[in-house]
């Protein structure tokens, strides 16, 4: 019970500094041309602008506390509360917009809550220490490094959503695959030196997939119509790294007939709600974004 609750404390508090942090690198972003949507220039741009550099703090500190989360949970339990750093982001991006929240938004976070609260008490995964094969992970990496490449070959020939939800999905593969090694990284740390772990090519990889990531992202939230992207993200994301979890470690939730129900049930209004808040999200950062640009 008490790890089950520190998963819930350190999967919350990754939340809301994953908020912070999409939230405060949405605003470095919004001045910059649309035709550097993905580009040197946009990344250049944005490491000279101390913004952009906390809300990449905010990021990583989201993903320390994530790391913690995944060393003591499931990918199963963790990946879906992620999910709530809508329900900071929100009242945040309303706050700076100079907006309120409405009340529909209010409600879709009330069911966001409930929902994620009737996952995490039902859930009951089962965890094993077993990795697959390493012919098994190199497939699945090359599927999924295809499926990247494609959608970030289709977004440099668009332009608004057409660009901005294939970004999004790319995004939400690839951080799905972060979750995954991450969990992979701090089961290794549990049972070998931190020294005997970094002399393996693990670490690095994660570090470059994270960066890779971070980068697509920033590309997706610059790609307008976020009112489309923003759930995207936030829903493939976490089905990703489920969907992994399960190729790749092997992890399987258990639940009687009933449990079984329930849980689909609060799967389906979770991301009803996630899609319904992430179009908020998007409308107001959307506003911002053309009140910048405006001469």
């Amino acid at each position: 019970m008490i790890d089950q609750l520190l998963v819930v404390v350190f999967a919350l508090c990754a939340a809301i500094f994953m908020a912070i942090g999409i939230v405060v690198r949405q605003r470095a972003t919004l001045d910059v041309p649309e035709e550097h949507g993905i580009s040197v220039v946009m990344v250049a741009t944005l490491l000279r602008r101390p913004l952009w550099w906390a809300g990449t703090a905010a990021a990583v500190a989201g993903f320390v506390f994530q790391a913690l989360a995944l060393d003591n949970g499931s990918l199963i339990v963790v990946q879906p509360l992620l999910v709530s750093a809508l329900l900071f982001a929100l009242p945040l991006s309303a706050r700076l917009a100079h907006r309120r929240v409405s009340g529909g938004a209010w409600l879709w976070a009330v069911l966001l809550t409930v929902s994620l609260a009737i996952f995490v008490l039902l859930a009951h995964p089962r965890v094993t220490e077993r990795v697959a094969p390493v012919r098994t992970i190199v497939a699945v990496v090359a599927v999924c490094s295809v499926v990247v490449i494609g959608c970030v070959l289709l977004a440099v020939r668009r332009s608004g959503w057409q660009r901005a939800v294939p970004l999004a999905v790319a995004v939400g593969l690839m951080f799905g695959l972060v979750a995954v090694l991450t969990k992979i990284l701090m089961q290794e740390l549990d049972k070998n030196p931190a020294a005997q772990v970094l002399a393996t090519p693990l670490p690095y990889a994660l570090v470059l997939l994270g960066v890779l990531a971070t980068l697509l992202q920033q590309s997706a939230f610059h790609a307008g119509s976020l009112q489309t992207s923003v759930p995207t993200m936030l829903v493939v994301e976490p089905i990703a790294a489920v969907l992994l979890g399960v190729f790749i470690l092997g992890e399987t939730l258990t639940a009687n007939g009933w449990e079984a129900v329930v849980l689909t049930a609060a799967v389906v209004a979770m991301t009803a709600a996630t899609i319904a808040l992430g179009r908020d999200e998007g409308a107001y950062e959307e506003e911002l974004e053309a009140q910048a640009r405006t001469p």
